[in-house]
């Protein structure tokens, strides 16, 4: 059954770095488009990057552009997400999701609940 671990979350000032993981299992991850996508509670989720079977990135959020890096370990089946230059608007649960059915995870703005989802990692920018 393919499975999605995140990790690498926390709290980090204004202008800080974190790298986030997503550890994949039960399939291969190459095959598959994944992204990463965050949600504030009580707002919509929203896709922040995304990179497709092709190596194809897709940024969703311009905000993001130029400080958030997506990229992946293929012998260790993890996706990444460097994040630089972090700001209090950032802060969020991150998760990660691929879809195994059609493959349309970077053709999906907010993604869809019948992605297969990591459980998250809360993000909090914040001095």
């Amino acid at each position: 059954q393919a499975r999605l671990v995140e990790s690498g979350g926390g709290l980090v000032q204004p202008g800080g770095s974190l790298r986030l993981s997503c550890k994949a299992s039960g399939y291969t991850m190459d095959y598959y488009g994944i992204g990463w996508f965050r949600q504030v509670p009580g707002k919509e989720r929203e896709g922040v990057i995304c990179i497709s079977s092709s190596e194809e990135v897709t940024v969703y959020e311009d905000s993001v552009k130029g400080r958030f890096t997506i990229f992946k370990n293929r012998a260790m089946n993890t996706l990444y997400l460097q994040m630089t230059n972090l700001k209090p608007e950032d802060t969020a649960i991150y998760y990660c999701a691929t879809d195994l059915d059609f493959d349309t995870a970077c053709r999906s703005r907010n993604g869809d609940s019948r992605f297969t989802w990591g459980q998250g990692t809360q993000v909090t920018v914040s001095s």
